[in-house]
Parts: structure tokens; sequence; C-alpha cells
């Protein structure tokens, strides 16, 4: 054999340059592709970690850790807070009867650049129907989607809504209180100490109700006092007969909604507080964790005189009483102008 004479290889074939390129660029392909899906999951866990972090500093600066479940950050549907997504939100409600000063005690609240009370958002049926929609209104409502005149703004501080005995919260105590305690729902309770003046008020304004006595329009509250004294010169006449009854039906059911409600965080107020003890409206504030204000109502009382000056048969009423435990009406001395 030749000495340079070259003999066929039995090893392996080389692969064409083609195939060669083809596979690097492949496998390049594939580590970018790992890379990039690494690089995406990081900045999702990164992400992740700073709406954590953002939430924590949420929480920290404002409230001490036992009132944390009292604070809240809604996320509402119909809007953004924006910038005020870290400001803590606290809920609340006005528990009351019609004729107690909870009108005029809601515009005092709502004088307050951080507080906005909605008013009476289940004297509609349709929302008190049932249990059901009893919560799906509240939710609605805790989680700011609820637009009305008393909203302020994105930075509102505290939120909630008056709501009356008579609208529905009595027939479902056990599931609202649950609600409440689980949803960290404040309650404040307003009634008047002397169920008296409050049922000459109810009386009155049932009456205006038909008579219309301004100017042919029903108003349940004034901003004149050329008005409350319109409306104050109506004097009824009350039923002696089932006057007693009345009253201890009232205060029943002002004992039973203080009983079933007793588990919540709430205060309990007075409308004679209100008006004689200028620090009531401060503990209300602090109550709701809100800097404390002087609050202001266009508000003007309608019933200002005593109470033998707005029955019709006060002699009469006063006879009733006199010797019984609510006699201590008649005085008129849990009451200041």
């Amino acid at each position: 054999m030749h000495p340079y004479s070259l003999k066929s290889s039995k090893g392996a074939p080389i692969l064409p340059r083609p195939v060669f390129v083809f596979f690097i660029a492949t496998f390049g392909f594939y580590v970018c592709y790992l890379s990039f899906n690494q690089i995406t999951l990081e900045n999702n866990r990164e992400g992740n970690s700073r709406e954590e972090q953002r939430d924590d500093i949420c929480r920290k600066p404002y409230v001490p850790y036992e009132e944390l479940s009292y604070v809240h950050f809604p996320k509402p549907t119909s809007y953004s807070r924006g910038e005020c997504s870290c400001t803590p939100v606290r809920f609340f409600v006005i528990v009351s009867m019609q004729r107690s000063g909870s009108g005029w005690f809601e515009t005092l609240m709502n004088s307050h650049p951080n507080i906005s009370s909605n008013g009476e958002i289940f004297n509609r049926v349709d929302r008190r129907e049932n249990i059901s929609s009893i919560l799906q209104t509240l939710d609605r409502l805790y989680n700011l989607d609820w637009l009305t005149s008393a909203a302020k703004n994105e930075c509102t501080a505290a939120f909630g809504l008056k709501w009356m005995l008579n609208q529905g919260i009595l027939e479902n105590p056990e599931d609202i209180v649950s609600y409440l305690n689980k949803k960290g729902v404040s309650v404040i309770f307003l009634f008047r100490r002397n169920t008296l003046r409050r049922l000459v008020s109810v009386l009155a304004n049932d009456y205006d109700k038909a008579a219309k006595q301004l100017n042919g329009t029903h108003k349940s509250h004034v901003h004149s006092k050329e008005e409350a004294e319109i409306l104050a010169k109506f004097k009824p006449h009350l039923d002696t007969s089932t006057l007693i009854t009345n009253i201890r039906n009232i205060e029943k059911a002002i004992r039973d909604c203080l009983d079933h409600f007793k588990s919540t965080r709430h205060m309990i107020l007075y409308y004679e507080d209100i008006i004689s003890n200028s620090n009531a409206l401060s503990r209300v504030q602090e109550f709701l964790g809100v800097p404390v204000r002087r609050l202001m109502s266009r508000q003007v009382k309608i019933h200002t005189r005593p109470l033998p000056d707005l029955v019709k048969n006060w002699e009469e009423v006063s006879s009733k009483l006199n010797g019984t435990e609510f006699a201590h009406f008649l005085d008129g001395s849990d009451y200041a102008k």
C-alpha cells in the first residue's frame, strides 16, 4: 500500500454544517426561553411581595394591633381610591328609631371631612326583604361602592349608614350580629331617654305628612326658625288609654336591641346627651378613630318648648303618668333646650 494513501474511517460520520448550526440555534432558543420564564416568575413574586409589603405598610403606621380587625382597605369596583388606597376605613352603623334625633345627628357626622354616613338605605323594602338581600346590600355599602350626597372622597376614613329598628334589623339579629362582628363594624346606638317627647314628635310628624303645612310640602327636618315655628304650632292629642303601653313597647324594643347586639363593638348615645354634653360628639369621633373636629348642622330643632306647651290634652296625660315609672318624663329634668 502506498504510504500516503488514506482509507475511509469506520467511526461515526461528521454532521453536516447546517444541521450543526440548527442544533446550536435550537439550544440557544431553549436557554433563552427558560431564562425568560424564570425572570417573569421572579418579577411576579417580587410584585406580589411588593403588594404584601404595601398592605403591611398600610396597616402598621395607622392603628395599634388590637384595632386591626376594625380597620379596612376597601377596593371599590366602581372607582379607584388611588393615592388613598392606604387610607384605613372604619365601618359603622347608627342604630336608632324615627324621631330620636338621628337625622340631626347624621348631619353632624357628615360635617366631618372624614366621615360619610349614607342615610337609611334600608328604607327600601327590596333591600331588606330577606337576610340575603340585607347582607348583599351591606357588602356593597362597605366596599364603598355606594355613592350618595354624603360621599366625601376617596380618602374617607369612616363609612356607614343609619338603620332604624323597624327596617329589618330586629327580624334577623343573629345573622346581622355575626356579619357585623366578622366585618369589624362598630355600632352607635342612638335613642331618646324621654320617650314621651319622642311620641309627641312622631305624632306631629305624622300630622304634617297629611297636612303639609309648609307651602304644601312635608318636611321631617327644617333649616329655619320660621319653618320650625310653623310645624311646632300643631299640638297632638295623646291617647291616654294606650299611652303607657306604647311607652313600654318602645322601651322594650330598645332593651331588646341592646341585648341582641351587646357582643358587637358599640357605644350607647342618647339624644339628650348630645344637647347637654359638649363632649358627646368628641367621644363619637374618638370611637370612630377620626380626628376630633367641631361638628355643625343646618337643621333647626322644631319642638323647643316645655312638654305642657306641646300636648293638647296635657292635664290628662300628666294625670295618667303621675305615680308611674314614667312620671320623670313630666318634669323635663332629663331634657335641656
